[in-house]
């Protein structure tokens, strides 16, 4: 099943780079681009606190899916809040970027298409 997660997100890398001409580095550039895309405002220059804030957007989009958070609202600046309703079941690092993959996989076949 790991092989088949990896095979997966290799994958799915190679789309994002066929879509947006560079292929996203890590798990990080790929929660910030649903963080992004979530935000709804296009490509624009943001802080590295906004970058981070973007990153946890698509954190909390992709855990979503599943329960773990649920939209609050939007702030007067239009950037989206989340809050969290059932705890996280990380136990590890590895664990954590193995789940986060997974969701990520599916947002970008349900939500994108891709």
């Amino acid at each position: 099943m790991e092989d088949t997660l990896e095979v997966q997100w290799d994958q799915l890398l190679t789309k994002l780079e066929q879509s947006i001409g560079k292929r996203p580095a890590d798990l990080n550039g790929v929660l910030f681009l649903i963080g992004v895309q979530e935000l709804g405002k296009g490509v624009l220059h943001f802080t590295k606190e906004q970058k981070q804030d973007l990153m946890h957007i698509g954190i909390c989009k992709v855990l979503s899916q599943v329960g773990y958070y649920e939209f609050d609202y939007r702030d007067t600046d239009g950037w989206p809040h989340w809050k969290l309703v059932q705890k996280l079941p990380f136990s590890d690092l590895l664990s954590q970027e193995k789940m986060l993959k997974e969701y990520v996989i599916n947002y970008f076949q349900n939500e994108v298409g891709i």
